[in-house]
């Protein structure tokens, strides 16, 4: 009846909705139990009042909402650079972490991001090479070098022992200081094991004090006979302790006190500022053990003994000291120069002029990654490092742009700046200024691709630098099988490598830098493109360190 009256049907209707039909066979009763059966029927008598127009109506905001949910999944297609899944399909990355990213999606990101931060590079290379032809380093006068610190010029002579291989020397020692020479020393302070050596060095020094032809108290001095001065992750330390394994290179206690650099001007990281100024007396300290056993070379060894004992060599491998000189930008923080005024060199130089001095270099592109994995601590993977890359060679090219190249590669607020320490990698630079004050034969430089390759062979040719015979069969069969020191730690391998963009990109910038070999120092252009270039050319990848 219901049906009836309001137009229906026994046959469908194909303009009639089916929802009509629905109220038309629902239950009046089972539906409105609490309401009044004429609200029922207002209803049914809108649903029957459908035409053919308000229809073409529903039929268009059907149509627009399907063609905007097009057009959505489109945008996610585009947003989301995934064309696996629809916009209203969840993600399986919903249910994991942020960090957790399929090989493609990473990519696919990594991809948006280089191309958001790119870099002209024909345009910063034009640069660099505008700023090549720089003004050569002015070493500073000896009297203002020495002017800086007198003490520590008074405390070393200008002369050493003769008949001794190492610089060593006799200092007058207050006998009221023999019972511990090694009390407040800053070193010992901070380190258990070299407090232990100082104890047991102030014992023998009581025993046995040396004595004067006047009746008066003196120890015996030395300064390191070489310096390993960098760089860092360059397999400086795996080098230092296989050193150690040569019967003439002994008695070695710090491998890196970071004296030249930092400490003796009150640092010893310089974000925590300035702590107290450890002196000359101090560092000696660190090389009395091979003294001691220098000393020992008396009347009542044998001639074989003592000839031994005069041939012992000791160094200290701080790989901060090629070029960190950031000390001189917070003592004279108010001065107005761009340069550093004083270089590590000019110190070591004036008080050791014959020092031997060893440069382990590496690829540059993977020395900065090796260096990014073990200073950073959170949040490492390859796209951070690519990132942060790009951002210190903007910022590079930003203090380039108004300054010399020896500036922003010496610059402490650039290097402050950085998110990675792109600056070290510019060999060339900490090269040619070494340069100025020590000739080339003293100074050897090696490549940790050699190293690697050929580990017997690249130690020899250290210990022929060093003048030390050779290893009996023994001791060689225990520096080759020695474990590496130092290498980069299992959590760190397991992120991979780099990104090739990412050592393409520092290959360009790196490649710029080559103009300056045959720039600077004609004379010795084949003796630098032999340790410098190779790093850039070198194809073999070291990734233990």
């Amino acid at each position: 009846m219901l049906g009836y009256k309001y137009g229906r049907t026994t046959q469908s209707d194909p303009h009639i909705s089916p929802m009509i039909e629905h109220y038309g066979n629902a239950s009046i009763r089972s539906y409105t139990d609490i309401r009044h059966a004429h609200l029922y029927a207002n209803v049914c008598l809108k649903w029957s009042r459908v035409t053919l127009g308000s229809f073409s109506k529903v039929q268009a905001v059907v149509f627009l909402l399907g063609l905007t949910l097009t057009f959505l999944i489109l945008a996610s297609y585009v947003l989301m650079w995934d064309k696996k899944g629809l916009l209203l399909t969840p993600s399986p990355y919903h249910f994991k972490t942020a960090d957790v990213l399929t090989n493609a999606t990473a990519a696919a990101a990594s991809a948006v991001e280089r191309k958001r931060t790119s870099i002209d590079m024909k345009r910063l290379t034009r640069l660099i090479q505008s700023k090549l032809e720089y003004p050569p380093r002015r070493v500073p006068d000896e009297k203002d070098i020495i002017g800086t610190d007198y003490h520590l010029f008074s405390a070393i002579p200008h002369h050493f022992l003769p008949g001794v291989k190492s610089p060593c020397w006799y200092e007058d020692f207050p006998m009221e200081k023999s019972r511990d020479p090694y009390v407040g020393n800053l070193f010992a302070v901070r380190s258990k094991n070299f407090k232990i050596i100082c104890d047991r060095l102030a014992s023998a020094f009581r025993q046995r004090p040396h004595q004067r032809d006047d009746g008066g108290f003196s120890r015996m001095r030395c300064l390191p006979y070489f310096y390993i001065i960098g760089q860092p992750k360059c397999g400086t330390t795996d080098l230092f302790h296989r050193l150690l394994l040569h019967p003439d290179v002994k008695f070695n206690i710090m491998k890196e006190p970071h004296w030249w650099t930092r400490k003796r001007f009150g640092y010893i990281r310089f974000k925590d500022g300035f702590q107290e100024s450890f002196p000359v007396e101090d560092y000696l300290d660190l090389f009395d053990l091979a003294a001691y056993n220098i000393q020992e070379s008396s009347a009542e060894n044998s001639p074989g003994d003592r000839h031994h004992l005069t041939q012992l060599i000791t160094g200290e491998a701080s790989a901060s000291t090629m070029w960190d000189n950031q000390a001189w930008s917070y003592l004279h923080g108010d001065r107005e120069e761009s340069e550093p005024p004083f270089l590590a060199q000019d110190f070591i130089h004036k008080v050791q002029p014959d020092a031997k001095i060893i440069i382990m270099l590496r690829d540059p592109a993977e020395r900065l990654y090796s260096d990014y994995l073990y200073f950073k601590t959170a949040n490492k993977s390859a796209e951070d490092f690519h990132q942060k890359v790009v951002e210190s060679v903007q910022l590079f090219q930003s203090c380039l742009s108004e300054k010399s190249l020896r500036s922003c590669v010496y610059s402490t607020s650039l290097s402050n700046s950085m998110p990675v320490r792109l600056n070290l990698g510019i060999y060339i630079v900490f090269l040619l200024d070494w340069l100025t004050v020590f000739h080339r034969e003293q100074i050897l430089v090696l490549r940790l691709e050699d190293y690697a390759a050929n580990l017997q062979g690249t130690v020899e040719k250290v210990f022929d630098f060093l003048n030390v015979g050779p290893l009996s069969k023994q001791a060689e069969a225990a520096l080759t099988k020695r474990p590496l020191s130092n290498t980069r730690r299992a959590a760190d391998r397991s992120l991979g490598p780099m990104l090739p963009s990412t050592r393409n990109f520092l290959w360009e910038f790196h490649q710029a830098f080559n103009r300056l070999v045959s720039l600077k120092n004609i004379t010795r252009r084949e003796w630098i493109e032999k340790v410098y270039t190779p790093h850039l050319k070198c194809q073999v990848f070291v990734t233990r360190f």
